[in-house]
């Protein structure tokens, strides 16, 4: 089920009466009704699927008590890693079993050996990378004893499967999800009003900014050898805000969906085009996932204690991984690795952390210098997601081989020609629309909201009604 299609349009309000109207004596039936929901949700994609949701639910509840329960070390080890290689195993053999195949096929093929890897025709369970990493965070944080491992299964079970975020985020921890789900819920008119308008600017971002680059983007990538380098520059700037949309649409669309039920999620995107160096972008992007990867693998890792060696060489570890986790292809590794390249510079001057205050521009020479950081960031920004949107290297190295060799910059026609001249002043209007809103969780609020409001459903009507593109990218992650 996509939040952007009839089916949720349908659901969510008939979920929202139940849960406010029916099952309101008690959170127990707020939480039992939310994972009766979630699951139907999960089911519309794949039923067959769910039994391994349930069994990553079991399998971390258990072992979060049994770790907390032994107090002899061997004992909690033995449960800790039994839950962590257990999960990570059915993540490897579902996301990454058949990418190692075909690559150490193809090793031993350079050296002359004929291989035949028996292959898994299965396709990829949706949001597994997602849940399992909520499971993974949870059993880390019992076993270091930052936590105490939740005994109810129904409040467990809601943290792992909760629909907002189940299928592509934001991750969310224990400490902050679980206090939530073990109380009862109170409606709040000014939250739900908020969470309303948030779910709205989230279709915006998806059907309106996303789903119209991604007709170009995909136009672009697909016929890359037809392609002059005007074009190669518009498609790679149609799939920034192609993903960016659609990613932090799907987000502003599950925060917005929570607030609905009382529930505050963590919030996963902070206008990362505005950043004004790469360290702050990744500071701004993804965050749940950032955060993930800093508190339970770069800091266990030595973090940034061990001298400049460590702290570059754990760096790089992190990016790798990061890219890694978005997918099995050896485009999102080398994705990876640019952007583990571009922070390198900002890590050995040790300017990394030198953007964490907001973004103050004044029309003076400081300003200036702002507004070329940001299109610098911007930029290399763009050239690293040539990688991630390819589908292999080649075809990234070709994008720009001719990017710079096709020295051709007028407008080429493309087949699915509609509003293309319309389409970068659509871009425009939205990033400056987000640049005088940078401060708010969602812009709709507050001033003319009334106004903001009925020509962003406009927007959504109009241009939505013609989009060819319906699901979500993170959905393949």
């Amino acid at each position: 089920m996509f939040f952007n299609s009839l089916h949720f349009a349908a659901f969510l309000p008939i979920v929202f009466i139940l849960y406010w109207f029916v099952f309101n004596k008690n959170k127990s039936w707020q939480n039992s009704l939310l994972i009766v929901a979630s699951y139907y949700f999960y089911a519309c994609w794949d039923w067959h699927f769910l039994f391994l949701l349930v069994f990553s639910t079991f399998l971390d509840y258990f072992t979060g008590i049994m770790i907390e329960k032994n107090e002899t070390a061997s004992k909690r080890k033995f449960w800790f890693w039994l839950s962590i290689s257990i999960n990570l195993g059915f993540l490897g053999v579902f996301k990454y079993y058949n990418f190692f195949a075909t690559s150490f096929t193809e090793l031993l093929t350079g050296f002359g050996f004929k291989v035949h890897p028996t292959l898994i025709e299965v396709i990829l369970p949706v949001g597994i990378s997602f849940y399992t990493f909520h499971g993974l965070s949870y059993v880390i944080d019992i076993y270091y004893k930052r936590i105490k491992a939740e005994t109810n299964f129904i409040d467990y079970s809601l943290f792992v499967s909760y629909f907002p975020l189940l299928v592509a985020g934001p991750i969310e921890r224990a400490t902050h999800l679980l206090p939530q789900v073990k109380v009862k819920r109170e409606f709040n008119f000014e939250k739900a009003k908020e969470g309303i308008h948030q779910i709205i600017w989230g279709l915006v971002k998806k059907v309106v900014i996303a789903d119209s680059c991604a007709m170009y983007a995909n136009e672009v990538f697909n016929h890359t050898e037809q392609m002059n380098s005007l074009s190669l520059v518009l498609g790679a700037i149609y799939f920034a805000f192609q993903i960016y949309g659609d990613f932090s649409g799907y987000s502003d669309i599950a925060l917005g969906t929570s607030k609905l039920f009382g529930i505050d999620l963590l919030k996963n995107f902070n206008f990362p085009y505005f950043s004004r160096d790469i360290a702050e972008f990744w500071r701004r992007w993804h965050i749940s996932l950032s955060s993930w990867f800093r508190d339970y693998l770069y800091i266990p890792l030595g973090g940034s204690k061990g001298g400049k060696w460590m702290q570059v060489r754990n760096t790089f570890i992190i990016f790798l991984v990061s890219g890694f986790w978005h997918g099995a292809n050896w485009t999102f590794i080398a994705w990876g690795l640019i952007n583990a390249i571009y922070f390198l510079p900002l890590l050995l001057l040790n300017k990394n952390r030198s953007n964490l205050e907001d973004i103050a521009f004044k029309w003076n020479a400081q300003g200036m210098q702002t507004i070329l950081n940001i299109l610098f960031t911007f930029t290399i920004t763009t050239f690293a997601w040539i990688f991630f949107r390819a589908k292999s290297i080649s075809d990234a190295l070709l994008y720009l081989k001719n990017m710079f060799t096709n020295l051709n910059f007028d407008i080429q026609y493309l087949n699915n020609e509609r509003y293309a001249p319309e389409l970068l002043l659509l871009i425009g209007v939205f990033v400056l629309f987000e640049w005088f809103h940078k401060y708010k969780t969602e812009p709709i609020s507050g001033k003319y909201e009334n106004i903001k409001l009925l020509l962003c459903i406009m927007a959504i009507l109009a241009l939505g009604v013609f989009s060819d593109y319906k699901e979500f990218i993170y959905f393949q992650f």
